[in-house]
């Protein structure tokens, strides 16, 4: 597949100074369930918002970052799939929509930065063809392929209101749930 390899080009040296952690919302927080809302407008509260987005998906660490998982309900992904001790690839992906699926499918034990210490292997397709806007507002197209098409579907499935744990069976699933639910009542309101 060709341009699986891409770097939003917008994206410069800005991602490492002046940002800002957010706190990432962790199951059962309702809000993960929202669907997210299109970005009617790329402008500097956008970008600030994608440029702390990194921050946190890097401080966390993470490979990936929703913005509903930061409590905004916006179609917002930011993501690295670059392999530890290489060149951070920052990605900022706005209004990002999978146009094809590849047929061949791959399985990758996923995590989730709102599941914390989670992890469930989950098949998906291995390959894609993504539309989204980038940082200047302006529509791309690119292929993708292995763990960043992986990523971009799990960070595409928040934005649906869709965690790892559908992907389990019933029982499964409402055994992490409760599990985090008795987490979030000792841990208490921040």
């Amino acid at each position: 597949m060709t341009g699986s390899r891409w770097i939003d080009p917008g994206v410069g040296l800005s991602y490492l100074t002046q940002m800002a952690k957010l706190p990432i919302v962790t199951l059962p927080d309702p809000i993960l369930r929202q669907p997210s809302a299109p970005i009617e407008r790329v402008d500097a509260e956008v970008l600030r918002l994608a440029d702390d987005m990194l921050e946190t998906m890097y401080d966390a660490p993470g490979i990936g970052l929703a913005a509903i998982q930061v409590g905004v309900p916006r179609r917002l992904v930011v993501l690295d799939c670059a392999a530890e001790g290489d060149k951070p690839e920052p990605r900022v992906l706005i209004n990002p929509e999978i146009l094809h699926l590849g047929s061949q499918l791959k399985v990758y034990e996923e995590g989730c930065l709102s599941i914390p210490d989670f992890r469930v292997d989950i098949e998906r397709p291995s390959e894609l063809r993504l539309r989204y806007l980038d940082r200047e507002g302006k529509l791309q197209e690119h292929d993708a392929g292995g763990l960043l098409a992986t990523a971009i579907q799990h960070e595409l499935d928040h934005l649906d209101g869709k965690l790892i744990i559908d992907f389990l069976s019933r029982l499964k699933r409402d055994i992490v749930v409760r599990k985090f639910k008795k987490l979030a009542r000792q841990d208490g309101p921040l």
